[in-house]
């Protein structure tokens, strides 16, 4: 089965991989044929959990790759990994201020991004949907700079980045589903958005693989852009929602345990 794995291009790895992780989203919003309605306490710890995995990733699979990539090269070893880094936070920045979406928890009139009259379910969706780009996108380039043959990437860190990714894409999933239904959409209906929410991620997988395989000089920006944009994520979306309903203890914990989990599953397979 590895053998066959190994056997693919990187785009197709970079496919399956991501489809991995729309799968995982699609079981979290599996969660809403069983229950109504999760205790927010172990809501919290999964967000927290979910932050924790996309920090270590953020490092162990995309920044320091592309540290080592740049002083490998000869170049300023801190300068292409700033450059990305910064790039991906300002790209989430502007995303964030123009697609229409809402978080979970707030009424309409809150919504961000340009106005508009789409429905409130359909807002919800996209505000996850928004933060799925840059997991898919970190899925595709880590894939992407382990077929260029570069020694700081490997199809393991790859692998691990969406076994990662995948695991926080479950409290993901769910908490699209579970906020849906809580609005009065069947329990199906509820599924379908939740599911929908991560099937972005193949095709941000698929485009960055072909990048940086075709445009290998972009490799640790690319790396690094990856990084930026999760990181804004974790900083504007995933802690601070976690800490909403004060169970901050919780919700650290969930970070803790996270972090552990990717920094292992990278170190172990990268």
């Amino acid at each position: 089965m590895v053998d066959w794995f190994l056997a693919l291009s990187p785009v197709q790895q970079a496919f399956l991989g991501t489809c991995f992780t729309w799968f995982m989203t699609a079981l979290g919003a599996g969660m809403v044929f069983f229950f109504k309605d999760i205790n927010r306490k172990v809501m919290d710890g999964m967000l927290g959990s979910a932050a924790g995995v996309m920090i270590a990733a953020s490092f162990w699979s995309l920044l320091a790759p592309a540290i080592d990539m740049v002083e490998a090269s000869g170049g300023i070893p801190w300068l292409p990994p700033l450059v990305g880094f910064l790039s991906g936070g300002a790209f989430l920045w502007g995303v964030d201020r123009i697609l229409p979406h809402l978080h979970a928890g707030f009424p309409t009139s809150e919504a961000e991004g340009i106005k508009t009259s789409w429905q409130r379910s359909v807002l919800l969706v996209l505000a996850i949907t928004l933060h799925n780009i840059p997991e898919g996108l970190a899925v595709g380039v880590a894939f992407g700079a382990a077929a260029a043959g570069h020694p700081a990437a490997s199809i393991g860190a790859a692998i691990a980045l969406a076994i990662g990714i995948g695991i926080q894409n479950f409290p993901e999933g769910a908490a699209v589903s579970v906020p849906l239904r809580r609005e009065g959409l069947s329990r199906y209906k509820s599924f379908m958005y939740g599911q929908f929410s991560g099937m972005v991620e193949p095709i941000a997988g698929v485009l960055g693989a072909v990048a940086v395989i075709y445009m290998q000089p972009i490799l640790p920006y690319a790396l690094s852009f990856a990084a930026g944009a999760m990181i804004y994520v974790v900083a504007e979306e995933l802690i601070p929602e976690s800490q909403a309903e004060k169970h901050s203890d919780i919700a650290t914990i969930g970070v803790m345990i996270g972090f552990a989990i990717m920094m292992t599953l990278d170190v172990s397979l990268g």
